[in-house]
């Protein structure tokens, strides 16, 4: 199950969201060997956590946030960010929402290195950055409506549930994940802990708002005019 949009677009233009996604997407074709790039670029860029636990390689907190492991890998996180980035900056203003989203991605860091000091495994995706963009927009919009698909066998299905639903059963599965898949390759604690960073670094914006007045005020969704979408013809599809 992965969303496809929310009821919310932004009134103002997310100029950082896009950017963000513009920048991963260059740096994607930069360093995959396929398109002609740079293997040993995205070697460097990526994060290490036992070069990071010998004071060496420090620059890899950031720039592991805009390397990707694969096309799958990238596709969703932007995903993600496309779906809840926008009216997270729309409240945030751009630079906030670009401080915001860089101190998730360094506590997502944090919190992996903390699980695994001495892994030599490189670490990269924005993934622990979106988790906190995620974790944001939990606590700001809890009942906003999102649009998912779920794919059950052969089915195809689209339906829209609240924001609320989607969000804690994504943290829920990286917990459970990273309990019972720990070697499979994927930053689980990074995930779980850039989701958290997101919701207590955006408790000092909700409080500004009005805390829960603020949901009060606008129902638990981004405050503007929600957007109803015409019928779809992705709610069933049968092979």
């Amino acid at each position: 199950m992965f969303p496809i949009r929310d009821h919310n677009p932004s009134e103002r233009t997310p100029y950082v969201t896009h950017g963000l996604i513009l920048l991963n997407l260059a740096m994607f074709l930069l360093t995959m060997p396929w398109a002609g790039g740079q293997v040993a670029l995205w070697d460097r860029l990526a994060l290490y956590p036992v070069a990071i636990m010998h004071g060496q390689w420090l620059w890899g907190l950031v720039t592991h946030m805009f390397l990707h492991a694969g096309i799958m890998h990238i596709a969703g996180n932007m995903l993600f960010l496309w779906v809840f980035g926008d009216n997270l900056e729309d409240q945030m203003g751009h630079a906030g929402f670009l401080v915001f989203y860089l101190a998730c991605g360094l506590a997502a860091a944090a919190g992996q290195i903390a699980a695994d000091p001495m892994s030599g495994i490189p670490m990269v995706g924005a993934s622990g950055a979106i988790a906190g963009v995620m974790g944001g927009y939990l606590l700001m919009f809890p009942r906003a409506r999102v649009d998912v698909i779920a794919i059950i066998i052969v089915v195809i299905r689209r339906f829209t549930i609240p924001a609320w639903v989607l969000l804690l059963a994504w943290f829920g599965l990286q917990l459970l994940s990273s309990a019972i898949m720990a070697d499979d390759g994927v930053a689980y604690v990074a995930h779980a802990a850039g989701f958290v960073a997101g919701i207590v670094l955006a408790v000092p914006l909700f409080l500004r708002r009005g805390g829960p007045a603020f949901w009060s005020r606008t129902r638990g969704r981004p405050p503007h005019a929600p957007v109803n979408y015409a019928p779809s013809r992705i709610p069933q599809v049968r092979r």
